[in-house]
Parts: C-alpha cells; sequence; structure tokens
C-alpha cells in the first residue's frame, strides 16, 4: 500500500494575509456595529451576529484547505479564513458573556490575538537570538526577571487601592529579586585597571 504524505511547512506569506485579512474583519465588524448599532439580521425572528458568517467562513475555508492543495487557492483561503475569525473574534465579548455585546472581552481578545501573532512572528524570525536571550539564563538571572515582574504587577493593586495584596505582590518581588542578583566581581585594586 504507497501512502502519500504531505510535507508541512509554515508559510509565511499565507499567515500574513490571513493576518492581515484577520484585522480587516475585525476592525470592519467593530466600526460598522459602531457606526451602525440598530442594524440587525433577523430571519424568522432569529437575530444572525456576524459571528455565524464567520464561523462558515471559517470551516469552509479550512475544510477546502484541507482537501485540495493549490498555491492560488492557499492564497485567497487564507484571507476567507482570516476575516472570518475577524468576525468571530469581534463577538467574542457576545460569545463569552452570552448576550453582552458591549462587553470589554472583545477587546482583551484583540489584544490578546494581536499579541500571540507578534510572539509567533518573534520566534519564528528569530528563533535563536530569543533562545540565547531568554531561554538560556541562568537561573538566578531568572529570579530577577521574575522579581522585577512581580514587584512591577505590584502596580495593578495599588492603583485598585488594594494596598495590602500591593505591598505583599512588591515585597515577594524584591526577595526574589534578591535572591537571583549576583553583583558582578569587579577591579580589587586600581592596579588591575591600567
Amino acid at each position: 500500500m504507497v501512502q502519500e504524505v504531505r510535507q508541512t511547512t509554515f508559510r509565511h506569506g499565507l499567515a500574513f494575509y490571513g493576518t492581515l485579512a484577520f484585522l480587516a474583519g475585525f476592525l470592519g465588524a467593530r466600526l460598522f456595529a459602531t457606526l451602525n448599532p440598530k442594524v440587525v439580521v433577523v430571519q424568522n425572528g432569529i437575530h444572525f451576529h456576524h459571528f455565524w458568517y464567520g464561523l462558515i467562513m471559517v470551516i469552509a475555508a479550512g475544510w477546502i484547505g484541507i482537501a485540495l492543495s493549490n498555491v492560488w487557492l492557499g492564497r485567497n483561503l487564507a484571507i476567507v479564513f482570516g476575516f472570518g475569525a475577524g468576525l468571530i473574534g469581534d463577538e467574542v465579548g457576545l460569545l463569552l458573556t452570552f448576550g453582552d455585546y458591549t462587553s470589554n472581552l472583545t477587546e482583551i481578545f484583540f489584544v490578546a490575538a494581536i499579541a500571540f501573532i507578534i510572539l509567533a512572528t518573534l520566534l519564528s524570525k528569530g528563533r535563536e537570538h530569543i533562545e540565547k536571550d531568554v531561554i538560556n539564563v541562568s537561573w538566578k538571572e531568572r529570579g530577577t526577571q521574575v522579581g522585577i515582574f512581580l514587584a512591577a504587577f505590584s502596580a495593578i493593586f495599588f492603583a485598585s487601592g488594594n494596598w495590602q495584596i500591593g505591598f505583599l505582590f512588591i515585597g515577594l518581588g524584591i526577595l526574589v529579586f534578591t535572591w537571583g542578583f549576583e553583583r558582578k566581581r569587579g577591579p580589587t585594586s586600581f592596579r588591575s585597571l591600567a
């Protein structure tokens, strides 16, 4: 029995098309819904939100992309898939709250999606640098980084008036930073500087 195995490679062009279409779909749906809050599609008493159209686009583009292999088709399917994902993304708040279209979960989702796209791009392009600068650091240095993060994170609690939790986080951050801090040993005499 002969089996055909397709080699999978990451195609940056398709990711670019999909990401650009995601942004266009998300921002376009957000702009349309903001400018036309009264426009709705109702069929037989059922309100069709645009995430249904997005879901249909994502499923159709994904299924066709799995079934057929064509470079031209792949680029166009990436656009349809990304646009559909943008329509779904615009209504994430509605989906997660079961009806509150004005929920800020949509904005949180958008920021998280963009952050993921940026991190994925950095990982795909600069893996060697990230391994050197992020992964291959000592546990002590990692401790200083965690300590700084915890101390900075305390600002959220101070800003919201939760002083006890804020002091807990800043104290923990200072402790972890101090544990991880390694002072660089310099020259012991002025003669060694010459």
